[in-house]
């Protein structure tokens, strides 16, 4: 097993497909919290969840990352008629400039609920 267990390693391969938002938890330089939805994907090779967007590089959330180099994402659905579910991942981040800038968050403190009718919570470093 990697930083996922099996189940929700097939929650997050499929999210993109079914067009789920994540939010996206930073913290600004005053300590405000910070919470916006973002698109998002997981690397497969690294299990690092990366969030892009339109003028990734002028957001709030970008600069955030570069200064505290730390997030939170949430992935999360509900499946009729009302089964929530869904996974927290908390850990390192990165702001990555390039012709595509992007945030990417390496787990280090996963939660998930309902993917597999347990809850998870671990730390995976």
């Amino acid at each position: 097993m990697g930083i996922f267990t099996e189940a929700e390693s097939d929650y997050l391969r499929s999210g993109p497909t079914r067009e789920l938002l994540a939010r996206i938890a930073t913290v600004g330089e005053d300590g405000t919290p910070h919470v916006c939805p973002v698109g998002w994907r997981l690397d497969p090779d690294t299990e690092a969840i990366e969030i892009g967007g339109r003028d990734m590089e002028r957001s709030k959330k970008f600069r955030d990352v570069g200064r505290t180099h730390r997030a939170a994402v949430v992935v999360d659905d509900v499946l009729p008629p009302w089964v929530p579910r869904g996974i927290e991942i908390r850990g390192r981040a990165e702001a990555v400039d390039g012709p595509e800038p992007l945030i990417r968050i390496h787990p280090e403190w996963v939660t998930s609920w309902g993917i597999d009718g347990r809850r998870h919570t671990r730390t995976t470093g």
